[in-house]
């Protein structure tokens, strides 16, 4: 009798491939030199003790976690206001936005997302638009969870004007985090849920939003970063036909 052939398909190298690398969230090349110093403490600690070595293996794994950078999948339209961060909403209401942002003594809407030490500390653009300022103040180092923490830790704050007015992004270092990055740079544009920086370890970001933003979320909710809707605008914005990366 003549074989039947099979009918099973064998998956090509290359798709298991592609599912084993779908698998492993990306890390940011920001978190490789800490990783590197975690994991020759721990070879070194391990030296000389076996729990030792146990608990530098598990802060190893927790600095990779820590450096994690996940795509997302961002809202295209103008009208919406994304999270500029993975976290806990921590304030949603009116304040004063940080004076060298020069945004005038005004109150505007502060939505404010905290970030734990397990929180991925990516930062997102929360808006497109161009960006018109960017300023870096030093200052103390109190729990981000703290509303006094926006007006006295040490932050840093990128103004964009946006198709619906100027909004800010500050990003706030907190009880921990003693170290903020920003790749942006003033003069540039930036596309929603864009990449811009991070903060080590443990923080929180402020969006300052102009009148006629109308807050989607609640404190105590959790927001994913470049995902998560904070505000929206009325119909007068314009909606790209494209999202540019």
């Amino acid at each position: 009798m003549e074989a039947q052939p099979e009918t099973g398909t064998v998956p090509s190298p290359m798709t298991l491939l592609d599912s084993v690398k779908n698998t492993f969230v990306p890390i940011h090349r920001e978190g490789y030199p800490f990783i590197a110093a975690f994991a020759a403490a721990t070879l070194f600690l391990g030296y000389f003790s076996s729990i030792l070595f146990w608990i530098g293996l598990i802060l190893t794994a927790w600095c990779v976690y820590f450096y994690r950078d996940p795509e997302r999948v961002t809202p295209v339209d103008d009208r919406l206001v994304v999270s500029p961060a993975d976290g806990v909403i921590s304030a949603v209401g009116p304040a004063v936005p940080p004076s060298e942002l020069g945004l005038g003594p005004g109150e505007m809407t502060r939505i404010s997302v905290f970030m734990n030490v397990f929180s991925c500390h990516i930062n997102r653009a929360p808006v497109r638009g161009r960006i018109t300022r960017i300023e870096h103040k030093p200052g103390k180092f109190l729990n981000a969870e703290l509303d006094k923490a926006s007006a006295e830790n040490e932050r840093n704050g990128l103004v964009i004007d946006s198709p619906n007015g100027t909004i800010a992004a500050v990003q706030i270092a907190g009880l921990v985090a003693r170290r903020i990055v920003c790749w942006a740079e003033a003069g540039g544009t930036i596309a929603i849920g864009e990449r811009f920086g991070l903060i080590r370890f443990g923080s929180r970001v402020d969006v300052f939003l102009p009148s006629g933003a109308v807050p989607r979320v609640a404190v105590g909710q959790t927001a994913v970063g470049g995902e998560t809707v904070l505000a929206e605008f009325g119909g007068t914005a314009v909606t790209p036909l494209v999202r540019v990366s």
